[in-house]
């Protein structure tokens, strides 16, 4: 017979009843994923740390893959699973080095707990805005639970959840604080400019879509930001352009919808599943 507590580490940080496991599932998660980076990068602060101390331009499909390794076993992990992975992040942002944003001379830390929550918000404003601007299925009520479980996400990277958003009310209020610190910095445009165009081996360039796939992907993610973020980066920011990206992101996860479930959608979900029904 399988006890609670066991029950309760199988279903992980958030179980299969939670708005997360239905949002993280769903094939926006690419969309989202991008948007986030983009929006995370206008954080002069945090731009510096990344570039600093990321080998994305060596090793872009590791560094990504690294990334959705963290966001599937936070969210479809053990309990055990998701604080582990959250204590080897922290072991690791306390080892690194203290940098300076080179346009404004600022100090920066990489584990300061103002920049993690800006990482953190930007990926939770991105993900959920991405699965219900493409189509995906809220309920009322759904986006401010979606918000409020995120709080334990957040605990895993070390910020106090009590002072995280715990509403889309409060998501917002959050950026509207935070916007005089925003800027897109040099180093930010180069890395959002060499994401559209990432290595890839030629043989890929040549006989496969990835080339224009990629970039298409890239674009509708930058179409999805907020008004005032596209207007940091020089893009539009007219209400037409928001029309267009919500047609733009319904399109492409049907398209994801109907494609083998190994392409587009995160396999540690069906993983999960199974791992809770057997318990």
């Amino acid at each position: 017979m399988t006890s609670t507590d066991d029950r309760d580490d199988r279903a992980g940080l958030f179980g299969p009843d939670s708005v997360t496991w239905r949002v993280h599932g769903d094939p926006s998660m690419a969309l989202g994923g991008f948007r986030a980076l983009l929006l995370q990068a206008v954080h002069p602060l945090v731009m510096a740390g990344f570039d600093d101390n990321s080998v994305f331009r060596d090793d872009p499909w590791g560094r990504l893959q690294r990334t959705g390794d963290w966001v599937s076993t936070v969210t479809y992990g053990t309990r055990a699973e998701a604080e582990a992975a959250g204590a080897r992040l922290r072991r690791v942002h306390g080892r690194l080095p203290e940098g300076v944003e080179p346009e404004s001379g600022l100090p920066y830390r990489i584990d300061d707990p103002d920049l993690l929550e800006w990482v953190h918000n930007a990926e939770v404003d991105s993900f959920l805005d991405a699965y219900r601007r493409a189509g995906g299925r809220l309920e009322p009520g759904d986006g401010d639970r979606y918000v409020d479980e995120q709080r334990r996400a957040a605990a895993l990277v070390g910020i106090d959840p009590e002072a995280i958003p715990r509403s889309e009310q409060e998501l917002e209020e959050y950026f509207e604080r935070v916007r005089p610190q925003l800027r897109v910095t040099a180093v930010a445009r180069r890395n959002a400019l060499w994401g559209f165009a990432p290595p890839m081996p030629l043989w890929v360039q040549l006989v496969t879509p990835a080339r224009p796939a990629w970039a298409a992907l890239v674009g509708a993610a930058g179409t999805l930001l907020p008004p005032w973020a596209r207007r940091l980066y020089g893009l539009p920011g007219l209400p037409t352009t928001d029309l267009a990206a919500a047609v733009t992101a319904r399109a492409l996860r049907q398209a994801l919808l109907v494609v083998p479930d190994r392409w587009g959608r995160n396999p540690a979900h069906a993983q999960a599943l199974e791992r809770v029904g057997a318990a």
